[in-house]
């Protein structure tokens, strides 16, 4: 039942049908402001799960700039259920992937193209696995109730599909596999173990405006109060901590001969532990107030508003996800596939579900450069793409792994 090498023989006769799956995805621009585009590959990926058994349901994001959540759904004769999570967007407007003729093409054992990597390469995999269990684990793969979750909006915030997902899982649910990509460590093949949180903030100074010439001395300086500011955040850095702080955008005044009444930074913090995430957002916030710059003739002094704009609290190391860890270890030690874990900075659905069920991530096959629609003449930028030879042994790893969760 699960043979690793009988997996293998099925897997490998599977894949041309999963390229091509994979093909048609790439083929449908998925842009998270593309709406109409996530809802048709939102339509084409439940067209493609029907014949196993699934039932989509599309479900309406909480912001209306984005397209539909898909929640697939097969039924099983027992009260168990397992949660596979994806996602639908990708980072690439309709006029990036033409501009860079940014498009499915395979050279060798990559193929390029828009989502090969991030993630519809992930939603192929679950669907070879899902075959792979059906087909050699019937009895097993019956029992057993399948919950898919496809998030429409993961590249941008996206709460409501956290929210989502939540309320579907219950105490019978085994597992949330999350099947971003994996990580690799020389011949290693890392799951990801934990997250780090991301909060994004924005700092809005505001002064007095006056003339730049005739009357500057009764300005109050914006600019140069967020100036003075912007060190202090930046020093907010901890990496002893894994504590990153990042000044992402800044913005200032109108014109040179007029004094900036106003200035504004916009940025992010990450943190893999709760102490250190809430000691940023502490620290940050009670920068709001802050008055060094003042105009010279009657006091008046910049004020400093500090905001928090979206938080995604951190997924951090703990007993369930370590569980799934040691149980994909030892199913890659009888498959053949090397793997250990990883704690990964970027963000993921599983951030939003960790603390509800056990959830494990990076399951998805390998690739890189992902949200990367470049190439260069000389070969130092490529485009994002994905390991054509990852799939199957990857494939029956999950597989395995699948197998030992509900057999554990």
């Amino acid at each position: 039942m699960s043979n690793p090498a009988y997996l293998k023989t099925f897997l490998e006769a599977q894949l041309p049908a999963a390229l091509e799956l994979l093909r048609q995805m790439v083929g449908i621009n998925s842009f998270t402001l593309n709406p109409e585009g996530v809802n048709r590959l939102a339509r084409f990926t439940a067209e493609y799960f029907a014949p196993l058994g699934f039932s989509a349901e599309m479900i309406p994001s909480a912001n209306p700039r984005f397209g539909q959540h898909l929640v697939l759904i097969r039924n099983g004769r027992g009260a168990k259920n397992i949660a596979l999570v994806s996602h639908l967007d990708t980072v690439f407007p309709p006029e990036e992937e033409a501009r860079n003729n940014f498009q499915w093409l395979i050279e060798g054992d990559l193929a390029f193209g828009p989502g090969t990597h991030d993630i519809k390469g992930g939603t192929v995999m679950m669907w070879l696995v899902l075959n792979a269990l059906q087909a050699h684990a019937p009895e097993i793969f019956e029992n057993i109730t399948w919950k898919l979750f496809l998030n429409s909006s993961e590249e941008m915030y996206s709460p409501d599909f956290g929210d989502l997902c939540r309320k579907r899982m219950d105490a019978n649910t085994l597992a949330a596999l999350v099947f971003e990509a994996e990580g690799r460590l020389g011949n290693e093949h890392l799951v990801v173990a934990a997250r780090k949180g991301r909060a994004t903030w924005r700092v809005t100074v505001s002064g007095r405006g006056t003339h730049a010439g005739g009357k500057h001395s009764h300005g109050a300086n914006a600019a140069v109060q967020l100036g003075q500011l912007l060190p202090r955040i930046a020093a907010l850095t901890d990496y002893s901590r894994d504590l990153t702080v990042n000044v992402g955008t800044i913005s200032g005044g109108t014109v040179l001969n007029r004094v900036p009444h106003e200035a504004v930074a916009e940025g992010e913090f990450r943190a893999f532990t709760s102490e250190a995430y809430n000691h940023c957002k502490k620290t940050l916030l009670a920068l709001a107030g802050t008055d060094d710059v003042r105009s010279l003739v009657d006091g008046f002094r910049c004020t400093v508003k500090v905001e928090i704009l979206t938080e995604s609290r951190p997924w951090p190391r703990n007993a369930d996800t370590n569980r799934l860890c040691e149980i994909w270890r030892q199913a890659g030690d009888e498959a053949g596939y090397p793997t250990n874990l990883q704690e990964r900075g970027g963000l993921s659905d599983g951030n939003m579900i960790w603390d509800a069920v056990p959830t494990l991530d990076g399951l998805g096959p390998w690739g890189d450069n992902d949200h990367c629609s470049e190439r260069s003449a000389d070969g130092s930028k490529l485009p994002e793409y994905v390991e054509i030879s990852n799939f199957v042994p990857k494939a029956v790893a999950n597989t395995l792994g699948i197998l030992k969760l509900i057999a554990d």
